[in-house]
């Protein structure tokens, strides 16, 4: 099963794990995307584009107008939410413009610790 780690980490911890991996020439063994903070990954990571990437979650390369049927929304709102999600890195786009989110689950990761 192809897993990505949605997680919450320092932009200097991101890119020490990317010059580990260069180094070595060996990947991490799963896939992670970090954000820099709990409320940008919150303000990514809407209820609405949470529910967008259960529906989309192994399905493979799809439309937008398809992503819309499976998460029974509006094109035109799920437009929207794919845009975000393509600018935060979450979703990808297929050479010929669907949408795909290549993992089939999900694993969100962070830390919250008295001030």
């Amino acid at each position: 099963m192809k897993t990505v780690t949605l997680d919450v980490r320092t932009p200097g911890d991101s890119m020490a794990d990317f010059a580990r991996a260069w180094k070595t020439g060996k990947p991490q063994k799963s896939a992670h995307i970090s954000f820099a903070s709990p409320e940008l990954l919150w303000r990514v990571l809407t209820q609405k584009r949470w529910e967008l990437l259960k529906a989309l979650c192994g399905a493979g390369p799809v439309s937008i107008r398809e992503a819309a049927r499976r998460a029974g929304r509006d094109v035109k709102a799920v437009h929207g939410d794919v845009t975000a999600l393509l600018n935060a890195g979450v979703l990808d786009r297929t050479d010929d413009g669907r949408i795909v989110f290549p993992f089939e689950a999900v694993k969100v990761e962070f830390l919250l610790q008295a001030a």
